[in-house]
């Protein structure tokens, strides 16, 4: 497992060991020793998983305080663009985005910590998508930002949102809690 700091403080692009045969192939996701190494969450208390489809764009997603949460993510199926913001006041990253595709060829993994807006943009037929949080989901704290407010190039202008992620307010009207 390789795991390499992002240009976002605190972000992390893992790339995991494959191992492939006649059967298919076996990929570890997680090791709490090594994690630990590279001073990263290891303990998540949720996972869920996404199915979208071609043009779907999820995010900008995050959990607010006191409920805010470390996110694992890969992509199981398909590939996506997966972007994620900063929006951690004191950050020197802060409002500062990165993009990359995760996919299931290369199965690379994205530890994200609290304070991180995050959202993906499906570009394959479809995409499934594993995420593990550090919290469990709290309604109350769940938030977001508007998707094209982060400068992020989504590659496409019309994506298929959900209301609710068409009725996020835009990145300089957010009053960050972080």
């Amino acid at each position: 497992m390789k795991i390499e700091e992002l240009s976002i403080e605190g972000c992390y692009l893992i790339t995991p060991r494959i191992i492939n045969d006649d059967r298919g192939c076996f990929v570890k996701t997680l090791n709490k020793d090594i994690f630990l190494e590279h001073g990263l969450c290891s303990n998540f208390e949720e996972e869920y998983f996404s199915l979208s489809n071609r043009n779907v764009l999820r995010g900008m997603h995050f959990q607010k305080p006191p409920s805010a949460h470390a996110k694992l993510i890969y992509c199981m199926e398909g590939e996506v663009l997966d972007a994620f913001v900063d929006i951690r006041k004191g950050s020197p990253t802060y409002q500062k985005h990165q993009k990359l595709k995760l996919d299931s060829t290369y199965r690379r993994i994205l530890y994200l910590p609290p304070g991180i807006a995050h959202g993906f943009y499906t570009l394959t037929s479809s995409a499934i998508m594993i995420y593990k949080t550090s919290t469990c989901y709290d309604p109350v704290n769940d938030d977001g930002i508007l998707w094209n407010s982060c400068g992020i190039d989504w590659m496409i202008d019309s994506p298929l949102l959900s209301a609710r992620d068409e009725s996020f307010l835009p990145m300089n009207s957010y009053k960050s809690p972080f």
